[in-house]
């Protein structure tokens, strides 16, 4: 769905906020949850500006960290897309990822997104995100295969299951806690 699992996003966010990084790629942005959340806690002071009584929010211009989203059903962009995010592309992952440079983003996140692919197209991706991140490429996939099928939405299917050691074979190595998913990262 287009949100995330309330037992990661506290622990997804302190990693963020401890690499700090200026470019961000969110693929899978659902409904832009991390989009909004990273901005508010990267940019943080940069949003605004604040003088005597009065304040205004500071031009996207002006703003330290770029976040730059993909996401698959436009039904889900909502407007926290346009305030939070630099660039939007809306289509398939697997289309977009190959038109994208490589080392273009210090930190690339794909959650709760690697489950919707076949094992082999996730491999694939997993490979994009490596080659596209200049530093760190950070993912979640549940731990337990949650059946989903939404006729109205295929990008929503879920196709795979992951297991640690599949994610260790493919240079995701490092792991942070938590009982519900694998959220894994690489790290260059």
């Amino acid at each position: 769905m287009p949100f995330s699992q309330s037992s990661q996003i506290s622990i997804i966010l302190n990693h963020i906020e401890q690499l700090n990084p200026s470019t961000i790629l969110d693929v899978g942005t659902g409904m832009g949850q991390y989009g909004f959340l990273m901005r508010t806690n990267l940019e943080n002071i940069h949003l605004f500006q604040i003088e005597a009584h009065r304040g205004w929010q500071r031009p996207k211009t002006e703003w330290r960290v770029r976040i730059d989203g993909i996401e698959g059903c436009d039904v889900y962009v909502t407007p926290v897309h346009e305030y939070c995010y630099n660039q939007l592309m809306i289509g398939d992952a697997l289309d977009i990822l190959p038109t994208i440079a490589d080392n273009q983003y210090e930190l690339v996140l794909a959650i709760d997104i690697l489950e919707h692919f076949s094992i082999d197209d996730g491999i694939i991706f997993l490979n994009h995100l490596k080659r596209i991140t200049s530093k760190t490429a950070l993912i979640s996939t549940p731990k337990t295969f949650i059946p989903q099928d939404v006729p109205a939405n295929p990008y929503e299917n879920h196709r795979s299951l992951w297991h640690q050691s599949e994610l260790y074979e493919n240079q995701f190595t490092h792991f942070l806690e938590n009982t519900e998913s694998w959220i894994a990262y690489y790290k260059k």
